[in-house]
């Protein structure tokens, strides 16, 4: 490690010199490539990383290094010009979404890197909204203009269509596809050449190529109209047609970029070495720093109002926590972004979200999966911790004195699942280990047990997230599991108001049992959820009885009741009850909380929800009538297509379940010159004859049987 990525403990480095940011697209678009470049021409690495050879420094796991994608995101520091950037480089796959959204939830900015050949894909737009979400400003990489097909301006055209948002072409490419070698920078009006190093850490500054300078010029004085656009102080002096400073331009341009009213825009390719650096001084000139966001704000249970918290380090310490990681040879990971103040090793902390006080061990700097000990980690900066017991994703840190909850994370549920079991009956605890603590590094991972049948059903983002998970047990945990078939994750809901009674009486020689309650239950809009509230009046319950009633309540929703499926969107309203003296209990109650809640939903007209999900077809013109054909015939909703480079880019809403073995099907189809991208979208209300088709299925294996 070079010298200027040591790192000082007494951060002399000012937080204004400070960048927080994250490397996102859609998969394949060269994010691990383009991470791996900055390493290198930043000095935290001597030899550039090949995805291909399996020697990326940010892709660590064996499952990343043998298929060549990001699953798990990783965080590195860096420095370049006197700044220190820290990285989280995410993954591109549908699948692995979580590791983006936690990730941006703690991110000053980010880079959107897009192929100059396919534009902008799927997942692209899904991270970008993602970004939209956390309000995190972007740079835009159009990477790969050396690839066959490679289009800088139908990409640009792309971003501002498809993104909604407005360009600044911070560079031109010098040529494209195989005679790509360098760009214009257009403000500065030079242009860099690499050549004859391999390694593309030099390159040569020239003048502009003259057949580029009428173009040059038109798209700089463009440039320079947008920038004076957003400053009013330039707008008077553009107006006028008085000289504007480079330094003026650039330093319109960084308030443009964290304001979101311009998106700055770079060419190149990373994996031919050309046009990263430029894209270095670009996180530097216009990403913000932590003090150029507006402070976070919290939740003060103590004065029940909102908060602020200044990144300062003489502030009251405050930090998230966005992702729990389980290391062979430290133990439990928590990482943080720190918001406010200090953290020390040794010192303890509260976790406001759960109110409980946690020691904080030691604090690691990580690069990927390698680690760097140091003793206090200061505000805007991210952290991994050694010690936290009760953190989990999500969770606020603070000082006990000085108590504040930040919002949380929030994840999209699950759409596929499948049964599992250990291969012997000696691996039946460490399998119900090793899938806990998965499931506390992963939000979108969920575990539960049929208590019908008592198998084990995992759930996930796709076939190849639960792939992953399967593998994990094997090489991390050492357990050997069977597996059945993927099945659909349906959902159960309710659409009309329906009341009903639960009673659970039991009499025998001694002491019996006795819980009475009634409950209402009503529908709420898709995706808000579960809520349950306790309307009684007086003494009819004991308050000491309520919660076993929710209990009861939620454990019958896990269960469902029309076809064995979770129950979600409801309001549920214990409204009414009675209780015996010396025979009510907390089991009596909870028993009757769940005999009503079913009642009351096989009269609130209960229905199936399936998972919808956004497919993009890209194929050859000639197949567009089969394909969408072909879709109709799968309950699909066609939203339109698009021409590109002589293919047809075919996007439709289609139910996960009609999808199964489709690569097999559009390959055949398209004599294998197609390809699709799919994502989860919504759920949707299943139609009245495929839902009694799925409730005659017998429950227990509704979730697949397990192969052996």
């Amino acid at each position: 490690m070079s010298d200027q990525n040591k790192i000082d403990e007494t951060q002399t480095i000012p937080l204004d010199k400070v960048r927080n940011i994250g490397i996102i697209a859609h998969i394949d678009a060269g994010k691990t490539t383009t991470t791996e470049r900055i390493l290198f021409y930043t000095g935290k690495t001597y030899k550039i990383g090949d995805i291909d050879a399996g020697t990326t420094q940010m892709d660590w796991m064996e499952q990343e290094k043998e298929r060549g994608i990001t699953i798990m995101s990783a965080a590195t520091t860096t420095f370049w010009r006197g700044h220190r950037i820290n990285i989280i480089d995410t993954p591109g796959h549908v699948d692995f979404t979580a590791e983006v959204e936690r990730s941006l939830r703690v991110l000053d900015g980010g880079i959107t890197v897009l192929d100059a050949e396919e534009g902008v894909q799927s997942q692209s737009e899904t991270v970008w909204r993602q970004a939209d979400k956390y309000s995190v400003p972007r740079l835009c990489f159009i990477n790969k203009m050396d690839k066959i097909g490679a289009d800088f301006m139908a990409t640009v055209k792309d971003i501002q269509e498809k993104f909604g948002v407005k360009t600044a072409l911070m560079s031109l490419p010098i040529g494209a596809e195989s005679s790509f070698k360098g760009i214009v920078l257009v403000l500065e009006e030079k242009a860099l050449i690499w050549q004859g190093d391999e390694t593309g850490a030099k390159y040569d500054e020239v003048p502009i190529p003259e057949a580029m300078k009428a173009e040059v010029k038109t798209i700089r004085s463009q440039l320079v109209g947008q920038i004076a656009e957003t400053d009013e102080k330039l707008t008077e002096k553009y107006l006028n047609s008085q000289e504007i400073s480079l330094a003026e331009l650039k330093k319109a341009l960084r308030s443009a970029t964290i304001n979101y009213k311009l998106v700055p825009v770079y060419a190149g390719s990373s994996l031919r070495n050309k046009g990263v650096q430029p894209l270095l001084d670009g996180v530097v000139d216009y990403l913000p720093s932590p003090i150029d966001i507006p402070p976070v704000a919290g939740y003060n249970s103590e004065t029940e109002g909102q908060e602020t918290r200044p990144p300062e380090k003489s502030a009251p310490f405050s930090g998230l926590a966005f992702k729990v990681q389980t290391d062979p040879h430290v133990g439990r990971l928590v990482y943080v972004r720190v918001y406010s103040g200090t953290l020390k090793s040794g010192s303890y902390c509260l976790n406001s979200t759960r109110n409980k006080q946690e020691r904080v061990g030691r604090l690691l700097l990580m690069h990927a999966n390698k680690r760097e000990e140091i003793r206090e980690s200061f505000a805007g900066e991210i952290v991994a911790v050694v010690g936290l017991k009760n953190t989990t994703t999500g969770d606020t840190l603070c000082e006990p004195k000085n108590k504040i909850i930040f919002e949380g994370i929030s994840f999209t549920e699950p759409v596929i699942a499948l049964a599992i079991e250990p291969k012997t009956k000696a691996d039946q605890e460490k399998l119900g280990y090793a899938l806990g603590r998965l499931t506390e590094e992963d939000p979108t991972f969920k575990l539960k047990v049929n208590h019908e049948t008592g198998q084990t059903i995992i759930s996930g983002m796709g076939e190849l997230h639960l792939e992953i998970i399967v593998d994990r047990l094997k090489r991390e945990f050492r357990v050997e599991a069977d597996t059945g078939q993927p099945q659909v994750a349906y959902k159960e809901t309710i659409k009309t108001i329906a009341k009903a009674e639960g009673k659970y009486i039991r009499q025998t020689g001694g002491r019996g049992q006795y819980g009475h309650c009634f409950l209402r239950v009503e529908p709420k809009e898709r995706g808000e959820g579960f809520e349950f509230k306790s309307e009684i009046v007086g003494a009819s319950i004991p308050r000491e009885y309520i919660p076993a009633v929710e209990k009861g309540v939620k454990e019958a929703m896990d269960n469902g009741v029309i076809a064995g499926y979770q129950l979600v969107d409801m309001q549920v309203a214990l409204y009414d009850g009675s209780y015996h003296e010396v025979d009510s209990s907390e089991i009596a109650f909870k028993i009757a909380g769940s005999i009503a809640l079913q009642a009351a939903v096989k009269q609130a007209d209960p229905i199936l929800l399936e998972p919808i999900m956004k497919i993009e077809v890209t194929a050859p013109e000639e197949f567009m009538g089969d394909i969408i054909g072909d879709l109709s015939s799968k309950r699909a909703q066609i939203l339109g297509s698009k021409n590109r480079n002589r293919t047809v880019i075919i996007t439709a809403l289609v139910p996960l379940a009609e999808m199964s073995r489709y690569a097999t099907v559009l390959r055949s189809m398209t004599q294998g010159r197609a390809s699709f991208y799919m994502e989860p979208s919504h759920y949707d209300e299943v139609p009245n004859n495929i839902t009694t088709e799925i409730i005659n299925k017998n429950k227990p294996q509704s979730e697949g049987k397990v192969n052996k």
